[in-house]
């Protein structure tokens, strides 16, 4: 067995934990922005093809104390790396460190970079590695002076669903959308509306949910390069995800946007998504949208203010305001909204039902949650 630790945004740590063990995963201890789990060899494939919000997979090599530079050299050259890492990878090393004696992020890669090299000069007998083949980026760790070694499986982050063909401005990351939804009551038998849907991802990522795709299915992971991970590994984690697909149902996804370019983008995506059908798109402004069902959801990620030039505060000021006019109304449903604008709950004047704080890459955003009731079907 081997030791994964899932990376997440801070805020989201108990969701990918949920994930993770509904994955079939056993949890061996859940910090800040990480999750640590138990795997084989097949694990690597299966979280990296269906977690939905963590950022990436890491391989944990070790970790262990260190508060001298030569520390951190031998107990790294220690490290069983020359059972992962090929005679012609490569292997660049990134580092943080908070409030650890080795402060220096450069020194530390130095030196970690040096060990790895070290403990590869015994293996295979070469003083020089070219570094040509597959991608194994080390990361070395240090939080109060304990360093955590890893190799990263995931390659690009694993927001890269691989279905963003068309870009919009401040888009809301792939991995946030997705837990923004398994954090409300929504689920494929209610309505859900996005009335600033922008480049789509929220709906996207609904759908994806709903249907039960992998949101890994169509790209690709660094680890799938390395030698010691059986090509049948990914080919059967592979076919068992595009099985598991549910190509019965008939959703109700609607998302609406104001602005033409922002729409066109959105429809892109949700085609090479796959989930094209799923989503009915129309251009409008979120005052004019028909609410016409009962106990429907909306997950939005309006404008924040800091995306906008100051003159237009206003205009975000006033549109909270309309926002709370129309939704308040919405007796039987539930809203959820995503935004940094503390103000928030003043100009929408309601108090949510819960606020969770989050981050939207660096920038730190409140996710207020508006619970309405049950629908009937669902009581008892």
């Amino acid at each position: 067995m081997i030791e994964l630790i899932a990376t997440t945004t801070f805020g989201l740590e108990a969701v990918v934990k949920r994930e993770l063990i509904s994955l079939g995963f056993r949890i061996i201890k859940t910090e800040d922005g990480k999750v640590t789990f138990e795997s084989d060899f097949s694990g690597i494939a299966k979280a990296n093809l269906w977690l939905r919000s963590a950022d990436r997979v890491l391989l944990k090599l070790g970790e262990f104390r260190a508060i001298t530079f030569d520390e951190l050299f031998e107990k790294t050259k220690a490290l069983p790396w020359t059972d992962w890492i090929s005679v012609n990878g490569q292997f660049p090393v990134n580092g943080k460190s908070v409030k650890s004696k080795l402060f220096s992020i450069s020194d530390c890669q130095r030196i970690v970079k040096k060990a790895v090299v070290e403990k590869m000069k015994t293996k295979y007998s070469k003083d020089f590695f070219e570094e040509t083949g597959p991608n194994y980026t080390i990361q070395v760790s240090l939080l109060k002076d304990v360093a955590t070694l890893t190799i990263d499986t995931s390659g690009a982050g694993l927001h890269k669903r691989g279905y963003r063909v068309s870009n919009v401005s401040a888009p809301i990351k792939e991995t946030l959308a997705a837990a923004l939804i398994m954090l409300s009551y929504w689920n494929k038998d209610r309505a859900l509306y996005d009335v600033f849907c922008g480049s789509g991802t929220i709906p996207i990522e609904a759908a994806l949910i709903a249907r039960n795709i992998a949101p890994g299915l169509n790209r690709k992971f660094a680890s799938e390069e390395w030698p010691i991970l059986d090509q049948e590994i990914w080919t059967l984690n592979r076919e068992e995800a595009t099985k598991a697909i549910d190509r019965t149902l008939n959703l109700e996804i609607y998302a609406s946007d104001i602005n033409q370019e922002n729409l066109t983008a959105a429809k892109s995506n949700a085609t090479q998504a796959g989930v094209g059908n799923d989503i009915t798109f129309f251009k409008s402004d979120f005052k004019s949208v028909n609410f016409s069902k009962d106990y429907g959801i909306i997950i939005s990620n309006p404008p924040y203010g800091e995306r906008l030039e100051n003159e237009n505060i206003y205009k975000v000021k006033q549109m909270y305001r309309d926002m709370g006019k129309i939704f308040n109304q919405l007796e039987t449903w539930s809203k959820y909204i995503i935004t940094s604008f503390e103000g928030f709950e003043n100009l929408f004047e309601k108090k949510a039902d819960k606020v969770r704080k989050l981050y939207n890459g660096k920038l730190k955003v409140r996710y207020y949650q508006y619970y309405g009731p049950r629908p009937p079907k669902e009581r008892g």
